[in-house]
């Protein structure tokens, strides 16, 4: 490998997607006991950890810290190697810019070395399709500053749409209001939503019901999707895994991709959209 590749739990990477990427645990809190996610989505109980949502249990979330950046990047620079870490998105996470302090500390320790820091502009796979990228250009001999200028390059193109069943857990992490949320369970509202530019979750449609709902991500999987006979696409759900597979089936009928992969979403972010969140993540002309 010509350097090292971080990513952390929020990737969403299951184990064969792992291949020369070193996951850095997130923490979160159920009804106040402290959890820490490895990044092991094989071994993650979905059913329990959503249904514990649906039970009303208050989970709430830890920024990833610059000490365990500065603890993790330090070991890769003492043994000689640069890294690049795939960072979720600055505009929903202060990780980000924990990671960049790291960064400014350690280049300052190891002038010869190099670390760049990737603004996925995403989470789940949102981040994870750039993991997996950057460890192909480590794979092919890429030095980090040459990989890091090309997953710059691609962070516009990483697509990333998905809908919510319940929009009370978008109302607790601010995304929505009090009332919208309320009228939108009244009248069977989803919202579509996506990560844009900047890295924060708006809305970009609201349909009537769920199969609506999976229509609409299908369809702008069909607008924006890019040579997907070559690439990975990716189904992450809240514990929904038969809406998953009804919305594997039909992106597959608009462009089979190289290689489809469904997961359940991870408990870092899920705790913030909440059972039923089904999310679609794929390389498109644009965001």
């Amino acid at each position: 490998m010509a350097f090292i590749v971080f990513a952390d739990g929020s990737a969403n990477l299951p184990k064969d997607c792992l291949e020369g990427i070193t996951l850095l645990p997130c923490s979160y809190c159920v009804d106040g006991v402290q959890k820490e996610y490895q990044g092991d989505i094989d071994s993650f109980d979905v059913h329990h950890y959503y249904d514990s949502l649906r039970g009303g249990a208050k989970i709430t979330t830890s920024l990833l810290n610059t000490h365990l950046f500065l603890e993790h990047f330090r070991e890769a620079m003492e043994a000689g190697q640069d890294v690049v870490y795939v960072s979720m998105s600055s505009g929903i996470s202060g990780t980000y810019q924990a990671a960049v302090n790291a960064k400014h500390e350690l280049e300052e320790e190891y002038p010869d070395r190099y670390i760049h820091i990737v603004d996925s502009h995403g989470c789940g796979f949102g981040s994870g399709l750039l993991a997996i990228r950057a460890a192909e250009l480590s794979r092919e001999g890429k030095t980090a500053r040459e990989s890091g200028a090309l997953l710059d390059a691609d962070v516009p193109h990483i697509c990333q749409y998905f809908t919510v069943d319940d929009l009370n857990f978008l109302k607790r992490s601010g995304r929505v209001s009090g009332a919208t949320a309320m009228i939108g369970t009244v009248l069977n509202i989803k919202p579509i939503l996506y990560g844009d530019a900047t890295g924060h979750i708006v809305s970009c449609a609201k349909v009537r019901g769920r199969k609506k709902a999976i229509d609409a991500l299908v369809e702008k999987y069909a607008q924006k999707q890019l040579d997907a006979e070559h690439r990975i696409v990716a189904i992450s759900h809240g514990d929904c895994p038969e809406d998953a597979e009804i919305l594997a089936e039909k992106v597959r009928a608009v462009a089979n991709p190289g290689k489809l992969i469904i997961v359940p979403h991870e408990p870092f972010s899920g705790a913030h959209v909440g059972p039923g969140m089904l999310a679609l993540f794929f390389h498109g002309s644009e965001r």
